[in-house]
């Protein structure tokens, strides 16, 4: 404190003709504040001193003293916003370093400058030893092209999120880091550094590979499954890559089960899958299970001769394998109806690939069994348009007639008992007039393009339903959509005036997609999704987990309701990778904040396994039974008063 700058209190005592005492107390008071040296005498700034003088007069009366208030309060609101900025500072350095997650800044080479305590816990050392250093010097050899692109990103677009990078901390420990990560500049626009956030997101990473390994593997074999063959073939097709796909359909599996049972059955699945996996390595091929009973043998470059010898290979090893069963049975004389279908000779599609497969089978099975049949397009041509002028009849009778019945199912509150909404289910009479559920006409009506004339007649009957039963509680339905419907703007543009028209709240509604349709319309789905939220309409994602992308794009789709397919329901009790699937699923939901809806629930015991597991919603027979709409069955009314 220099001298020069300063009064002494005997100084400016003289100066202002205040008395020490007066000045001791204005200080304590702060009316008049003085600076303090190291031994404790007061010093007051020329500059407030001079500044009182020349506004006086040279005299500086008690009584007239407006100037001294104006300082005062000046110097006291100075102080104040000190006070604040430092307490401000304070917070947000408690928040920083006690934060969990990583709060990290770097130099224009990415270079950190500043990182936070938890820089240990995800690096493996303390901030002071990461100084100078960078992400990527910890990344695993296969991080590198992924970094490589999150930089050039940033740089592109100025801020990257989400971005999951493998990292290897000092101690060897392997991490998925999840970053936040945005380019700071000056008033130039130059680029000054990085900064953002970062966290330690292994678990929830690993807790998704093992979810989509269940999603995309079979259980029993651990084998590939039809969604993860799916995905490999249409891979190929995308490349025009040459191969061929073989159907491996084991004949009379079920006579096995009846008469050896349902263990030798597995079994013997597990046996035979052993035995096609040494096939598969052989030709170079890879193996899937996409049945109780049947594999799939992908050949990618293959032609037409190779396939034929796998297949003749297969068949072979199939014919020559023995099971022992557990009470010393023989299980032999396997045989098995193969079908060969070639990429892209018969489809360049998956759709039309697996059709052409699945007809070979049928071609291999009516000739005989036990043998190869390569694809014949001439009599599995015959067969589908048998096939589907039958349909196309039945469908155009039932729309003519109005001959189309509505059934309903609820999906239960599992706490509570109550229903969240009810499903719709379309039938229509079939060629001996029974009652034909919509999974047995529904693929020929979209092929002929009658799916969104049945869609739009359904809604329109619910609707009716809904407006005749305004006296009843308010009750939500659910109807499943075909990807034909969705895909048509046409037809979604009249089917929002429709609901725009009618006397019923679009939150009475909710619209249900399969997931394999939304997977291969996924445009068009979010755009379907899009134009119905407005008017308050909700959305179900059907048969979660068939798909193949199923938490890859989940987060394209803005649904309500993720229903799980009863496939993962109903063999909770045997499969525990079922149960981790729909624990995993569950938790999922929660942190997406969606409803989880598990269907097929058949029995208690699947019940229980389903609570267990984070269940809140289920549907199926246990709860209550498939009822015309408007009845309500006396099986569900005895269940529900039991439950309560």
């Amino acid at each position: 404190m220099s001298d020069q700058d300063h009064y002494t209190i005997e100084q400016t005592s003289q100066l202002l003709g205040i008395s020490a005492p007066k000045l001791r107390r204005w200080d304590e008071q702060g009316i008049l504040g003085a600076q303090r040296t190291e031994g404790g005498h007061r010093r007051y700034p020329k500059e407030v001193i001079d500044r009182l003088i020349l506004a006086n007069g040279g005299a500086f009366a008690e009584k007239n003293s407006r100037e001294l208030a104006s300082i005062k309060k000046t110097l006291a609101e100075k102080r104040r916003i000190i006070q604040l900025l430092i307490e401000s500072e304070g917070r947000y350095r408690d928040l920083v370093e006690t934060s969990h997650d990583l709060i990290w800044q770097t130099d224009t080479e990415g270079r950190f400058t500043y990182l936070n305590a938890a820089a240990h816990e995800i690096f493996g050392l303390a901030p002071r030893d990461l100084i100078g250093r960078c992400f990527f010097s910890f990344e695993t050899n296969g991080a590198h092209v992924p970094n490589r692109r999150f930089l050039s990103a940033l740089r592109r677009s100025g801020e990257v999120q989400n971005h999951v990078t493998h990292l290897s901390t000092a101690r060897g420990e392997d991490r998925w880091i999840g970053i936040n990560a945005r380019i700071t500049r000056d008033e130039m626009g130059e680029m000054l550094g990085i900064r953002g956030t970062a966290r330690d997101v292994t678990e929830q990473h690993l807790s998704s590979r093992r979810a989509e390994h269940v999603a995309l593997h079979d259980a029993l074999t651990d084998l590939p499954n039809r969604g993860a063959l799916q995905r490999e073939v249409e891979a190929a097709l995308l490349t025009g890559q040459a191969g061929a796909i073989v159907m491996i359909d084991m004949d009379h599996f079920k006579r096995i089960n009846t008469v050896f049972g349902h263990g030798a059955g597995d079994q013997l699945v597990l046996g035979l899958s052993g035995v096609l996996r040494s096939v598969a390595r052989d030709r170079k091929g890879e193996l899937f299970r996409v049945g109780e009973d049947q594999f799939v043998l992908h050949l990618p470059e293959s032609r037409r001769e190779d396939a034929q010898v796998a297949s003749a290979i297969a068949l072979d090893a199939v014919q020559n394998y023995r099971l022992e069963t557990a009470h010393n049975r023989v299980v032999s004389n396997i045989t098995a109806s193969i079908g060969v279908a070639l990429h892209p000779l018969h489809g360049d599609n998956w759709t039309t690939l697996l059709a052409a497969m699945d007809a070979a089978t049928h071609q291999a099975k009516d000739q005989g069994r036990n043998r190869v049949a390569l694809f014949n397009p001439a009599s599995d041509s015959l067969r589908a348009n048998h096939r589907r002028t039958q349909w196309s009849r039945l469908i155009t009778e039932a729309l003519e007639q109005d001959e189309i019945a509505l059934y309903v199912q609820p999906a239960v509150e599992l706490r509570t008992g109550i229903a969240m909404h009810h499903e719709i289910f379309m039938r229509i009479r079939d060629e001996h007039g029974a009652w034909a559920e919509a999974r047995q006409f529904m693929g020929s009506a979209e092929s002929m393009g009658y799916a969104p004339a049945l869609d739009q007649r359904v809604l329109t009957r619910v609707l009716t339903h809904i407006h005749e039963n305004s006296h009843l509680p308010r009750q939500r339905y659910s109807l499943n959509l075909s990807a034909a419907s969705i895909s048509d703007n046409a037809w979604v543009r009249e089917l929002v005036d429709i609901v725009k028209t009618s006397d019923v709240p679009g939150e009475r509604l909710v619209f249900e997609v399969t997931e394999k349709s939304a997977m291969e319309n996924i445009d068009a789905t979010a755009a379907f999704i899009d134009q119905l939220r407005p008017l308050g309409a909700r959305f179900a994602l059907d048969d979660f987990g068939t798909g193949f992308s199923s938490f890859y794009y989940l987060k394209r789709f803005e649904v309500d309701y993720l229903k799980i397919h009863k496939s993962f329901t109903q063999d909770l009790h045997d499969n525990a990778e079922s149960r981790v699937f729909v624990k995993a699923v569950n938790g999922l939901a929660r942190d997406l904040k969606r409803q989880v809806v598990a269907k097929g629930v058949e029995n208690a015991e699947s019940l229980k396994l389903l609570k267990d597991a984070g269940t809140l919603y289920a549907q199926g027979k246990f709860l209550q039974p498939v009822t015309r709409l408007g009845e309500v069955s006396t099986a569900t009314r005895t269940r529900n008063k039991k439950r309560a």
